[in-house]
């Protein structure tokens, strides 16, 4: 197996504007509806983000880059219930607004190569999957339309 680390990248394309889409990302009361029940954020450069995408292992990361409406990363701290890495882990959700809605990407990157992160991979990459569609259903279907 190579050395390099491993990422994924998914897209979801979202029937709203870019700043209703940033309120589901970065607002308690909408994370914990599309990405866990438990997930917390300080939303600010420098703060903090806490979920556990796969349901299984909670995960915290610092959020490097803050940019409202555009661009949210995050790096994540190393943790005891994961395997060592040596590599930055990083989750990086871009916002385009896209007539009529808002495209999101995220972009998962530095997760080890080796045999001890195979199925936490797997579960990163399938977890966030799943999440970037509950957000699509969140923001289309569930937010108010007055929502703040």
């Amino acid at each position: 197996m190579s050395d390099k680390p491993r990422g994924y990248a998914h897209r979801v394309d979202i029937a709203a504007d870019a700043n209703k889409v940033w309120q589901a990302l970065t607002k308690p009361e909408y994370l914990t509806r599309w990405c866990s029940p438990t997930a917390d954020i300080k939303p600010k450069a420098g703060g903090l983000f806490r979920a556990s995408v796969d349901r299984m292992v909670e995960l915290d990361a610092h959020i490097d880059v803050f940019e409202p409406a555009r661009r949210l990363r995050l790096i994540y701290l190393p943790s005891k219930e994961l395997p060592k890495a040596e590599t930055a882990i990083v989750d990086d959700f871009i916002l385009d607004s896209a007539a009529p809605g808002t495209i999101v990407r995220l972009l998962g990157s530095g997760i080890p190569s080796t045999a001890d992160w195979d199925a936490q991979y797997k579960r990163l990459r399938m977890g966030w999957q799943a999440a970037m569609t509950r957000l699509k259903v969140l923001v289309e279907r569930q937010m108010s339309d007055n929502a703040q």
